[in-house]
């Protein structure tokens, strides 16, 4: 508390203070983030540009508490007033000094994630992993710096850490499941940032694995969140790791197909499929079986690169050409037909006189 027996010239210089504090400190703040950022914007410099980043996270609650506290440090206090007033320094320096690392570490950890998202996908989760970690320990530090600072005994502390960790543990244990679930995807790599996969009926490109939860970008652009002790509890289907696709289709004829033209139709297939090129490899062409209104074949082919699109495009030209190919020897493909039998009125009346007279005799 401020002792009332300073004199007001005491209590002017205070306010003083203050406002020349706080102003030069944003006037400075200001400053140095615009020169950073011209400077960023020519050619080798770019990297000013995350040095500007680390400025702007000078909050502006530190700025106050500074200003506020230089101003503050010159009225007339007791003992105990200069002891609260070193301890408002310390705790406002040190959260500072822990914020400034942390943004050193998001800003580190987006240039490095950036950089490695295309070539090293795996290396990009172990990054945010490690960025994780390095916040944990950046504000462990603080903490107990901060304490240190305020004169609590630490080895008193960690101590009596140990027995309260174990009911903390007990509490918090699906937060710490999630945790040891993260630490578990980032070493035995289930799926990697950019992968596309699949988890019961949800599909998406995996955007964020972080401390509690994984991110995927679906089809349809919303954001699917899965908590990560949850995401590996259930199967996981990992398109981009497929190194070949097996295409199993079908297609159905007319019975009015001759036989030898039949016979010569998984020739033709395999024709088709091979006239893809290196992309495909051809397994097997059949007649499968006899339908309602179409003989049907079976066909299996492999796909030799696992892009959906190309794989789209090759089913696509391989129709075509069987579409070409049997239009140019007149065989129809096979399409349901329905026949309806109508027995006339007459008919019906006449059958009805007849059942109606040999009843009578």
């Amino acid at each position: 508390m401020i002792s009332f027996e300073a004199p007001s010239y005491g209590i002017m210089l205070a306010v003083t203070v203050f406002v020349l504090v706080l102003l030069a400190l944003l006037l400075a703040k200001a400053v140095v983030a615009r020169q950073l950022r011209r400077l960023a914007g020519v050619g080798r410099l770019q990297f000013l540009g995350y040095a500007e980043q680390i400025i702007n996270a000078t909050r502006l609650p530190f700025i106050l508490g500074v200003s506020v506290l230089a101003g503050v440090s010159q009225l007339t206090l007791t003992p105990f007033q200069n002891r609260v007033l070193q301890y408002a320094w310390i705790v406002i320096l040190v959260t500072q000094v822990a914020l400034w690392a942390n943004r050193v570490v998001t800003v580190a950890l987006q240039h490095a994630v950036e950089r490695n998202r295309e070539s090293n996908p795996a290396g990009a989760t172990h990054l945010m992993l490690l960025g994780m970690v390095g916040r944990i320990v950046i504000w462990s530090i603080a903490l107990l710096v901060t304490l240190d600072n305020l004169g609590f005994n630490i080895s008193t502390l960690m101590a009596s850490l140990g027995i309260g960790g174990v009911a903390v543990a007990l509490a918090t244990q699906n937060i710490l499941g999630d945790l040891f679930s993260s630490i578990s995807i980032a070493l035995d790599k289930p799926f990697v940032i950019g992968d596309f996969i699949i988890v019961d009926d949800y599909m998406g490109t995996v955007e964020y694995v972080g401390m509690k939860t994984t991110r995927i970008r679906s089809l349809g652009g919303e954001q699917i969140v899965f908590s990560n002790s949850e995401l590996l509890k259930t199967r996981i289907r990992n398109y981009k790791r497929m190194q070949e696709r097996r295409v199993l289709f079908e297609f159905g004829i007319s019975y009015d197909t001759p036989t030898e033209q039949v016979e010569a139709i998984p020739g033709i297939v395999r024709e088709a499929v091979g006239r893809q090129g290196n992309l495909t490899r051809f397994d097997r062409a059949h007649f499968r079986n006899y339908g309602d209104s179409a003989l049907y074949f079976e066909v299996v082919y492999y796909m030799l690169d696992p892009d959906y699109n190309k794989y789209m495009d090759v089913q696509q030209a391989i129709n075509l050409d069987l579409l070409r190919t049997f239009r140019s020897m007149n065989i129809s493909f096979a399409h349901p037909i329905r026949k309806v039998h109508i027995a006339s009125a007459s008919g019906s009346v006449a059958a009805s006189n007849n059942e109606a007279r040999t009843g009578v005799s």
